[in-house]
């Protein structure tokens, strides 16, 4: 049997990671400022996070959620604390597509409508209602098409106020940070508009934290840059350091029911161990403090290359854009120098996505790769 070829590949084999470096099988070594798509949050083998999931795995990996599991109740009770969410109750499951497609059932249990508003250049997912609403034609099928979804573009809350004023969407779907789309993001205007549009409406919003929650955008959650309370929050990468795991939080304005959601591998007992320890490392490292600097750090020190058109987004979730297509310049920071950084929708943007835990010295070799390459190109 072959593997279903759906993957470009570069010809690299990481067989070892620590922190911020990869190595591959000759023992070459990478410095990683894109995590795997942002999902390393607190660094490669990090050592507390490895003995706890070590430890669990040597007690009990998984049972059904038919019984009592404590650790799940940990989880949320340290979620809530960590993010000021403390009034919401968590719906574990095992990546971003999943709790994406969890919250849109919710939300049209919820108001019994089904019609949604995304927004343009959106991604929430690859899954039946979570690819629907995302806006790239290319993966989405006619099965998923069938969706009721209406996309609009950032900034015109115009726009948005006249499709919740046909009284027939349950929900509101939006990144903070748009990760794949190209790190393009809403106004604080924007945002605090929506809310009071969606509110109005009786129409649940739910902002998609899959890429740029746990700290990545320098607050807990992205959303909370904007001063406000949706009703349904959504993440998963970061949120197990490597390890599939994803959560729904619910705000108290939701009823549960038994049987209205559902999961077999959400919440099992080695995910939440995962889940605990990213938490307490978090805590213990001041790992949001580290993103806020070395962001800080990051924006004047990119400054020394002109052939930056602009730096987008916030924290460590950052896309370095250029007025031409940087597949070359992407495979030879890889390649040649040894760089992990990510692609976009926007051909013209590096994206940069490393463990929270970078330092200003990654970031300096960084910039000093990049201002060759650039060179090197335009030779």
């Amino acid at each position: 049997m072959n593997l279903f070829d759906v993957y470009p590949l570069y010809p690299i084999t990481p067989v070892k990671a620590v922190d911020c470096t990869i190595y591959d099988e000759k023992g070459t070594e990478y410095l990683d400022l894109y995590s795997g798509h942002g999902v390393i949050s607190i660094g490669h083998t990090q050592p507390d996070y490895v003995a706890k999931v070590k430890e669990q795995l040597d007690n009990l990996s998984f049972y059904s959620n038919a019984i009592q599991n404590p650790l799940q109740v940990e989880l949320a009770v340290k979620l809530g604390k960590a993010s000021g969410l403390t009034d919401f109750s968590l719906f574990l499951c095992s990546s971003g597509a999943e709790a994406n497609e969890n919250a849109l059932k919710l939300a049209s249990f919820h108001n019994g409508k089904s019609r949604v508003i995304a927004f343009d250049n959106s991604f929430h997912g690859r899954t039946s209602a979570a690819v629907a609403v995302t806006d790239n034609k290319k993966i989405v099928a006619p099965l998923n098409a069938q969706q009721a979804v209406t996309f609009l573009p950032l900034n015109q809350i115009d726009l948005v106020e006249a499709e919740l004023k046909k009284g027939d969407v349950c929900a509101v779907i939006i990144e903070p940070i748009q990760g794949v789309g190209g790190l393009d993001q809403g106004t604080t205007e924007f945002f605090q508009a929506l809310e009071k549009v969606c509110n109005a409406n009786e129409v649940v919003l739910i902002l998609d934290e899959v890429q740029s929650g746990y700290g990545r955008s320098g607050k807990f959650f992205a959303f909370q840059h904007h001063g406000i309370n949706p009703d349904i929050v959504t993440t998963a990468k970061g949120m197990g350091n490597g390890f599939p795991i994803g959560g729904v939080l619910i705000s108290p304005k939701f009823q549960a029911s038994y049987g209205l959601l559902g999961t077999t591998f959400g919440g099992s007992h080695l995910a939440c161990a995962a889940g605990i320890a990213v938490l307490d490392v978090m805590e213990a490292k001041n790992l949001i403090e580290n993103t806020n600097k070395v962001s800080e750090y990051f924006f004047e020190a990119i400054k020394v290359i002109p052939e930056i058109k602009q730096v987008k987004g916030r924290g460590l979730m950052l896309g370095v854009e250029f007025d031409f297509d940087v597949s070359a310049l992407r495979k030879k920071m890889i390649i040649e120098k040894y760089i992990f950084t990510g692609g976009a929708n926007n051909k013209n943007l590096l994206r940069i996505l490393p463990p929270l835990t970078i330092t200003t010295e990654a970031i300096d070799t960084f910039i000093k790769a990049l201002q060759e390459s650039l060179a090197e190109l335009k030779n």
